[in-house]
């Protein structure tokens, strides 16, 4: 949903589309911002008000130190393989400005399209987590170690049939979004560029979600490391 909503915010923000003002780079993060507020309400709402399978009542705060101690002790990990993430893409987004906030805008875009496109790959990657930690608990590692491959196998398939239509329709994509033909040029590469990397992309979040699953929140850091320092 915020990626959604950040692919409709971006050009209207960015470009100052219909009524809306040409905010430039400054359009781009207020896009960012209500998108992703926008996906946190509508969880907390679920949450709270809506969901039909997991719904939190008031009765059910208390605290529980020897838990609450468990659950920051395997948070750290998950904290430092989204500091390096985080810090990755700001890295590269202070490389970009340099070129001006056209580039800044087009690397916003492009990105937004990425993203929205791997939501499925990250929800298989996600569930890998859910059968390894369940499978483990059940005194099933085999069938823990069959999830990842077989998750993992799909997640790559996937993620090879997107890299294709990126390869052959890069230039409609970038072209909902840019009007001028030198500057889909560079987008288009873009796409075209990162979509060679889609099949170790499937491997990557399923192998890190896997981890994160049996327990481990440090491996997946230090792939993490190594992952985002090469790309």
């Amino acid at each position: 949903m915020q990626n959604g909503f950040n692919i409709i915010l971006d050009p209207l923000l960015i470009f100052g589309w219909g009524p809306f003002p040409e905010l430039g780079i400054e359009g781009a993060a207020i896009a960012t911002n209500i998108g992703r507020g926008i996906g946190v309400l509508t969880q907390l709402w679920l949450l709270f008000k809506g969901g039909k399978h997991i719904r939190v009542l008031r009765s059910y705060f208390y605290l529980n130190w020897e838990i609450i101690f468990r659950i920051v002790k395997t948070s750290l990990g998950g904290i430092g393989q989204m500091i390096i993430a985080m810090t990755s893409w700001i890295f590269i987004m202070r490389i970009l400005a340099e070129f001006g906030s056209q580039v800044v805008a087009g690397t916003t875009i492009a990105l937004r399209i990425m993203m929205f496109t791997m939501m499925p790959a990250w929800g298989m990657s996600n569930a890998v987590a859910t059968l390894v930690g369940q499978n483990l608990g059940a005194g099933k590692p085999d069938r823990a170690e069959r999830a990842v491959w077989v998750t993992g196998f799909w997640n790559m398939i996937f993620l090879i049939g997107v890299a294709i239509f990126y390869f052959l329709n890069s230039e409609w994509l970038v072209g909902i979004f840019f009007r001028q033909y030198e500057r889909n040029l560079n987008w288009r590469m873009w796409l075209k560029i990162v979509s060679y990397s889609y099949f170790v992309y499937g491997w990557w979040m399923v192998a890190v979600q896997a981890f994160n699953g049996a327990g481990d929140t440090v491996t997946p850091t230090k792939i993490n490391l190594v992952f985002f320092l090469a790309y």
